[in-house]
């Protein structure tokens, strides 16, 4: 019968059991680090961080710099400077039943630091989705519905921006207040290539009465001036001859 193996010695059993509670420790160190350092994150320079945690919307929010969030609490930065919203191809039917487009509407806006958290909260990160590109389609729908082709396209078109602007801002004032409006760029709308082209030969043929007038100035000017000439010379000759007969008399 083969002789038993020896128990270890006491000391090796303790340096064993020293040694796994060291690893454990430091295992336990490094996952509280990387927990602690996965919390710090970075809001840009005019932005301002806002946060959840459960799904909840919390009250705090941060400005820019260096920040530290808790484990399960997620965050989005919301830009707090003037920017600019481009709404693209947005359809426009006429009083008349033309279709336009509208290739390009561009809003400049701002939302107010003070007002992030009660905006974030009615109408989340997005809240410019429905207060600056869904009612840019709504308003000019309206416009456009109210107004004959030729006054969309030419006799209203310079006020457009004008009324986006009362009308986003008026919107903005009752329900969003933080959003501030400060100016809406509207480009050309897009017609159809037989109306459009209809409006080219209009626009040619002004030019030409136009310029057939400026020519009919022109001539009606050059008319007057000749006719002021010739009566200036008809008084020289008149002078003349009254000079003339009166040396005539006095010769005599």
């Amino acid at each position: 019968v083969p002789p038993l193996p020896k128990p270890p010695p006491i000391a090796r059993v303790r340096n064993c059991v020293l040694t796994m509670a060291l690893l454990t420790f430091l295992a336990g160190l490094v996952v509280a680090i990387g927990i602690a350092f996965s919390g710090v994150h970075q809001i840009k320079e005019g932005n301002v961080g806002v946060y959840w945690r459960g799904g909840a919307l919390l009250t705090s929010t941060t400005d820019s710099g260096y920040h530290w969030k808790s484990p399960f609490t997620v965050y989005r930065e919301v830009y707090v400077k003037m920017q600019t919203d481009k709404v693209a191809n947005i359809p426009c039917g006429t009083s008349g039943g033309v279709m336009l487009f509208f290739d390009k509407i561009e809003v400049v806006n701002r939302l107010r630091r003070a007002f992030v958290y009660g905006t974030v909260k009615n109408y989340t990160t997005d809240y410019d989705k429905t207060w600056i590109y869904d009612k840019i389609h709504h308003e000019i729908n309206q416009f456009c519905s109210t107004h004959s082709l030729q006054e969309v396209y030419i006799d209203k078109f310079d006020q457009l921006d004008e009324a986006l602007v009362q009308a986003l801002q008026t919107g903005c004032d009752m329900h969003a207040p933080g959003i501030e409006i400060i100016a809406v760029r509207v480009t050309k709308p897009r017609i159809p290539e037989t109306i459009r082209k209809n409006y080219e030969d209009m626009e040619k043929e002004k030019t030409k009465l136009l310029i057939a007038s400026q020519r009919q100035l022109v001539a009606l000017k050059e008319q007057e001036t000749l006719a002021k000439k010739e009566v200036i010379e008809a008084q020289k000759r008149k002078r003349v001859a009254e000079i003339t007969a009166r040396k005539h008399i006095s010769e005599k």
